[in-house]
């Protein structure tokens, strides 16, 4: 079996060279830039095509307020978390865009509901199907942007304090998915050696 490094093809070689990156230049990011990344995000696959997801954009106030939000939930976590906080607080604040995702909650509603399962059940169901949609939603976005040349990074760290984000951009409590920095980098960089593949791979 090929490596699929050995085969000429540019949407691999964009997965391959895609990484997270912390730090940006203020040079700013177009309109049609941006668009073309949210069109890309909102074309993943999701359940029952429910795009159970929303994209929040923030720029200018709103991203360093949203900076300074995550800035002063620092002290009440300890140093390995605190130090993420803080790296996170810098991304979102040097970063000329962020793009928040959140879920609707709209397939746990109606999905419980059209399939008449027990609440419960159901609603632990359609609610990772939720988060499964919104995390091809957010690799789509990731994907577009280092197409498009530009750098990102998934600040994951925040879900520890997703409802204080989801109170800030207006959104109802749910699962909180993702603030993904997005600027050109401030200087080149590279990704970390991955794990071989043999080692998470089986073939059965």
């Amino acid at each position: 079996m090929k490596p699929i490094t050995q085969f000429n093809n540019t949407t691999l070689e964009v997965i391959h060279r895609r990484h997270s990156v912390r730090q940006y230049s203020p040079e700013p990011i177009s309109d049609d830039l941006l668009m073309t990344i949210l069109e890309a995000a909102n074309c993943a696959p999701s359940a029952h095509n429910s795009q159970s997801w929303r994209f929040i954009v923030l720029r200018g106030t709103k991203k360093e307020e949203l900076a300074k939000l995550v800035t002063e939930k620092v002290t009440q976590f300890s140093r390995p978390a605190s130090v993420l906080m803080r790296m996170s607080a810098k991304s979102i604040y040097n970063a000329p865009v962020v793009i928040a995702v959140a879920n609707t909650s709209e397939l746990i509603s109606h999905g419980t509901e059209l399939f008449k399962v027990d609440q419960e059940k159901g609603r632990d169901f359609f609610r990772t199907m939720e988060i499964q949609n919104s995390s091809a939603a957010v690799e789509n976005l990731l994907l577009a942007a280092t197409a498009l040349g530009l750098s990102t990074v998934w600040l994951g760290i925040l879900y520890m304090i997703k409802d204080d984000v989801l109170r800030f951009l207006g959104e109802p409590e749910g699962e909180f998915m993702a603030v993904v920095p997005i600027g050109h980098p401030a200087r080149p960089s590279a990704g970390p050696v991955k794990r071989p593949i043999a080692e998470v791979v089986k073939f059965m």
